[in-house]
């Protein structure tokens, strides 16, 4: 395993929040990074129990992490050590109801 894949999967395994996206939460530098923030937000999910990685900083996690998640977009989203996709996945089940359950949120 690599130093940038053995960081990740350091992240993945000690943040039950994680999201890898370009900029941080607070100047998003894409649309589906910030598009992915929003989402938790409106999820109820406290901004400071979200731990994002700006793949934009790092080059070696930018690229690392299509390969360890075996996705080819970012945002990557993690919950609790498992991959659930990017933004449209957690657009899609924000719109049903499946992340607020899975996160232990109330639904709007």
């Amino acid at each position: 395993m690599s130093d940038a894949q053995q960081r990740i999967d350091d992240l993945v395994k000690h943040n039950d929040i994680l999201l890898f996206m370009k900029g941080t939460s607070s100047f998003p530098q894409c649309g589906f990074s910030g598009r992915a923030i929003q989402i938790l937000k409106a999820c109820g999910v406290d901004p400071k129990a979200i731990k994002t990685v700006n793949v934009l900083e790092d080059d070696g996690i930018r690229a690392g992490i299509k390969d360890y998640s075996n996705w080819p977009t970012i945002p990557q989203f993690f919950f609790k050590g498992e991959f659930i996709g990017g933004s449209d996945i957690m657009m899609e089940m924000y719109e049903n109801g499946e992340l607020q359950t899975m996160l232990g949120t109330p639904a709007a």
